[in-house]
Order: structure tokens, then C-alpha cells, then sequence
């Protein structure tokens, strides 16, 4: 039996197998009001299987923290009932499902907060683009955090991770990759403060670690995990030290006691490996500091998933787009069943297709 097919538990979560459905935004929430629908539950309730983990999309703690159009968000009570019907679905199958919990900081635009400007560690301005009612347009001007608003998002994760307690969900799961507001305070490209939130790596990851006693004062450690992206450089993102930054974090998340690490992996080979001439941070090198699960995510196939099992740098590995093609991704794995292939044109915004149409194997062959 393939190690992805072994039992394994993430903090106090059993799961019956290792193949973790990744985090995906998909923009398709009801409007107004950004609101988990039908199609939400529908999308869900298919990708669940017995002793399954699911990580829903990323989702807004409040509205200036919105980023894309028809992202889902978890701070209105509209929003908790909706989630709801989507926990309620995938429990019903024996799956389990977390909910990750999102703030896009300057990765936003006026039309999607509500008129507020987006907010950064540093006014550092990008032309990253973000999804508006017009479609995709550049970001806007964003502005510094003062001290008290900073104490205002870090109240904002609590009471999100209080709401997703209410919407049914296991546990949660932060989003501190991929260029956001997390990310952002982390790395010294983005964040060039000189009060507590800046300078040295003691002070950059002071908000996370703010985040992550707030969200655990809720839930406990063992059902809360962390994503990070050590070496990513999409939204603009750089850190003069990766290796140095995400080997800090990595050792001080112990005194948390959380479920995983959700790793995204460098998209690129080899121990001498660069990204942006800085030494790649992948898995491998953050397993001998975090001491608990870790999940490694990024353009895995069925076989390289079970290598780096095998090879003990990760416990579970999480799929994105071939989960987004294939709604009976672990059954297609476990029997060797050809996958459907993804259609990139849908991925973000519209309707069914390319969203709760692609066919299960079992109807294939039927039909």
C-alpha cells in the first residue's frame, strides 16, 4: 500500500489518508456579500472522502482584508451560515475540512474594501493585479499600519477563528504565503518598519506569532495550522535571507504546538538550487526545526508525492489543480485511474464550468 494511503493524525485531526486537497481560490461566493452558495457547497461536498482533509479557500477576516471579487469571507454571520452548509457537506461524507483564514494587506483594490485603502506593513506600492468587477485591474495605493491597527487585524483573526468554529469547520489554517499580509510583515522586501513590527526576524514574525496565539486561544494549537511560502516571489515578494527567516519561524512555531506546516515547495531541483539568487527554502530544510507535521504543497504528481514521503522531508502532500479537475482525486490515486485535465480559463470566477462539472471516473466509464 502506497504510503499515501497510510493513516496519519495532524494534531488532534485523524485523517485516513495523505493527500491533502489544497486551498483554492475560486471566487465563485454568492453576491452581495461575498457569501459561500450553492455551487460552494456542491464544489466541496464532491472533493470530500472518508478521513479526508480539505483546506477551504482562502478566506477575508474583514472586509479591507478582501483582496478578489467573489472571495468568500468569514465576518458576517451571513457568511458563517453559508460555510455551514459547505462543513455540514463534507462531514456528511467522513471528510474533514479547515478553513483558511486570509488578510491580503496591500494586494487589494478600493472597489473590493468597501472604499478603504489597502493596508501594508510599509507603503510599498506594486502593480500587481487584482479581480474587480471590471475584471483584472492593477491594485491601489495602499498605507502603512499604525500600532493600533495592527492590534485591530490580529483581533480580526481571533474573532474569524471564533466565526469558523461556529461554521462547522475542524480547525483553521493561516495564510502566511504567497505575497499577503502575513508574508508581507514577514519579508524585508515588503516590510521595511523600524518599530517592534521591523528590522531583525524577531520583530517581522512578531505578527504572525500575535496571529497565531490569537487563533489558538480559540481552537488550541493541535487543530490550527500555518502555510508559508519560503521561496516565493509572486505579489512581488523578495527577503534578503530566506534560509535565515523561515529557519527562525520554523523553530519558534514549536512552542505552538500546531496541527502542520504547509510548505510550498520551490518549483525548481537540486540542493544548489537559486530563486531570485537566494538559496531555494523548500521542506527538506525546515523538517529538522518544526518538530510536527508537515504538508508539502506545489505541483506534485502521484509519484513525487510518495517520494518525498519516502524520503521523510513531508507527511502529507496537498494537490491543487489536479484536485480542481478531478473531484475523486484519492479514488482516481488510489487505483491508478487516468485524471481529467484542468482548464486554467475557469479557475478564477464564473460559473459551473470548470468548477462542479468536471465528471468522476466511475461516470466516464459508464458513460
Amino acid at each position: 500500500m502506497s504510503n499515501l494511503f497510510s493513516s496519519i493524525s495532524v494534531g488532534s485531526i485523524p485523517l485516513s489518508h495523505r493527500i491533502v486537497a489544497a486551498p483554492l481560490t475560486r471566487l465563485r461566493a454568492d453576491q452581495p456579500g461575498d457569501v459561500p452558495g450553492d455551487l460552494m457547497v456542491e464544489y466541496y461536498s464532491q472533493r470530500a472522502s472518508e478521513g479526508g482533509l480539505q483546506i477551504a479557500e482562502a478566506t477575508p477576516v474583514s472586509k479591507q482584508g478582501q483582496g478578489y471579487l467573489g472571495s468568500p469571507g468569514i465576518y458576517s454571520e451571513e457568511q458563517v451560515t453559508g460555510w455551514r452548509r459547505v462543513t455540514d457537506a463534507v462531514h456528511a461524507k467522513g471528510g474533514r475540512i479547515l478553513l483558511q483564514l486570509w488578510h491580503v494587506g496591500r494586494q487589494s483594490h478600493v472597489d473590493n474594501t468597501g472604499g478603504a485603502s489597502p493596508v501594508a506593513p510599509s507603503a510599498i506600492q506594486t502593480s500587481d493585479l487584482v479581480f474587480t468587477k471590471d475584471g483584472w485591474v492593477p491594485v491601489s495605493p495602499n498605507r502603512e499600519l499604525t500600532l493600533d491597527e495592527i492590534a485591530e487585524i490580529v483581533e480580526q483573526f481571533r474573532l474569524g477563528a471564533v466565526r469558523a468554529k461556529s461554521a462547522g469547520f475542524d480547525g483553521v489554517e493561516i495564510h502566511g504565503a504567497n505575497g499577503y499580509l502575513v508574508d508581507q510583515f514577514i519579508q524585508d522586501g515588503s516590510n521595511k518598519r523600524t518599530d517592534r513590527y521591523g528590522g531583525p526576524i524577531e520583530n517581522r514574525a512578531r505578527f504572525l506569532f500575535e496571529v497565531l496565539d490569537a487563533v489558538t486561544s480559540v481552537w488550541g494549537g493541535d487543530r490550527v495550522g500555518l502555510r508559508v511560502g519560503p521561496s516565493g516571489t509572486f505579489l512581488s515578494m523578495s527577503d534578503s535571507d530566506p534560509q535565515a527567516t523561515f529557519g527562525y519561524i520554523a523553530k519558534e512555531l514549536n512552542r505552538f504546538g500546531l496541527a502542520y506546516l504547509h510548505v510550498i515547495e520551490p518549483r525548481i531541483v537540486g540542493s544548489e538550487a537559486l530563486v531570485d539568487g537566494q538559496p531555494a527554502v523548500a521542506s527538506a530544510q525546515l523538517r529538522p526545526l518544526f518538530h510536527g507535521p508537515i504538508i508539502a504543497a506545489g505541483g506534485f504528481e502521484k509519484e513525487t508525492a510518495e517520494e518525498i514521503i519516502e524520503r521523510g522531508d513531508a507527511d502529507l502532500v496537498s494537490f491543487g489543480r489536479h484536485f480542481a479537475s478531478n473531484p475523486d482525486l484519492v479514488e482516481r490515486y488510489r487505483n491508478d485511474w487516468p485524471l481529467n485535465a484542468h482548464d486554467r480559463a475557469t479557475f478564477y470566477g464564473g460559473d459551473e464550468r470548470g468548477y462542479v462539472d468536471y465528471p468522476f471516473y466511475r461516470q466516464t466509464v459508464a458513460a
